[in-house]
């Protein structure tokens, strides 16, 4: 498969690429890594995405060429004359928003690659392994396969952002020998440092989004003897704080440092409905839960959208609970520790 997928992008002149809605550092940064290491090659690429690039990987050169799709008669053309759509980090039309149906329209080959379970049957051609790390994972395999010199330090950036992000700055379970070495190469080929990087990512916190930290974690419970906690985040709370939603990235992770939690899920209401972000340890998976609400993702880290309103998602997705996980108690609220209290007022800001 790895050959006839760089056999059609070694044969391809215009190539679009695209990621999921919300990008997150995975998506963007296996996006314009790609790009840049075509564009070398003398290719024609457009970087097109449902959703603009969040302002905490706006520092990853190249991703201000990502073009935000508005139905104009230039982005049109582009998707439709392509000869290669290349779509990272997804694998489902519904998660690629508004342009879905341009990319599936597109006379040019549909190319995947990613590493996300059960992938929908119309791609042409696929480089996908559900144990990678990362899609950028992915990607420099391909790319060391057609040409390691490739990867120069812009390349190198976006790669290792992709992958820092994907496995929690190398922290998760997906994280392995042979990771460590590819990331050596690509650090090898930038400029800048993994605290470069990590900071850039990571440390640009807004004021409002510690005070949207504090409200969300004022609404944390937990379930099932302590073994689910939850949290969410509501309208008002955004308007009340006037933190983007993309501020939250990352607050579903604070659940899981509590003793006992195994599950986690924050819910974010949004005009059309509930965002559903699913996170789980080791062998509780999550993805068949999410797959149940028109979602998917990992066994441990999905996601999904319903149409319904918060409170309606809430019930339902905890109702839902025992058909998904190995849950031998009747639901019942916990209440933190006085420890637990303490660390999660401190992460909230006061």
């Amino acid at each position: 498969m790895v050959a006839d997928l760089l056999k059609i992008l070694k044969d391809a002149n215009r190539i679009v690429i695209s990621t999921h809605t919300r990008p997150d550092g995975d998506a963007i940064g296996s996006q314009v890594a790609l790009g840049h290491f075509l564009r070398a090659k003398g290719k024609e690429v457009w970087m097109i995405n449902a959703d603009p690039v969040p302002y905490n990987l706006e520092w990853i050169r190249g991703s201000s060429d990502v073009r935000v799709y508005d139905h104009s008669l230039e982005l049109v053309q582009a998707i439709a004359s392509a000869d290669a759509v290349v779509i990272v980090d997804t694998n489902a039309l519904n998660r690629l928003g508004k342009p879905g149906n341009q990319f599936i329209g597109s006379g040019g080959k549909k190319v995947l690659i990613d590493h996300h379970t059960d992938p929908e049957d119309w791609f042409d051609v696929s480089h996908r392994r559900e144990t990678a790390s990362s899609t950028g994972e992915l990607l420099y395999e391909l790319m060391a396969a057609w040409d390691l010199d490739g990867i120069t330090s812009d390349v190198a950036a976006a790669l290792y952002a992709a992958i820092m992000t994907d496995t929690g700055s190398f922290r998760f379970s997906n994280v392995s020998p042979a990771l460590h070495r590819m990331t050596a190469v690509l650090l090898e080929r930038t400029e800048l440092t993994p605290a470069d990087m990590h900071s850039l990512v990571y440390d640009r916190k807004s004021a409002e989004g510690m005070r949207l930290m504090a409200a969300v974690l004022s609404s944390l419970q937990l379930h099932f003897e302590g073994v689910v906690g939850t949290m969410q985040v509501t309208r008002k709370m955004l308007a009340d704080t006037g933190a983007p939603v993309e501020e939250t990235d990352g607050f579903v992770n604070m659940l899981l440092t509590i003793e006992g939690v195994q599950v986690a899920l924050i819910m974010t209401e949004t005009a059309k409905g509930t965002k559903i972000s699913f996170r789980s340890k080791g062998g509780w998976e999550v993805h068949k839960w999410a797959q149940s609400m028109g979602g998917g993702g990992h066994r441990n880290a999905s996601g999904a959208f319903v149409q319904d309103s918060l409170d309606n998602t809430f019930t339902s997705v905890l109702a839902s609970a025992p058909d998904f996980l190995n849950l031998d108690q009747p639901e019942s609220s916990s209440e933190l520790s006085a420890e637990d209290a303490d660390y999660l007022a401190m992460l909230g800001g006061g």
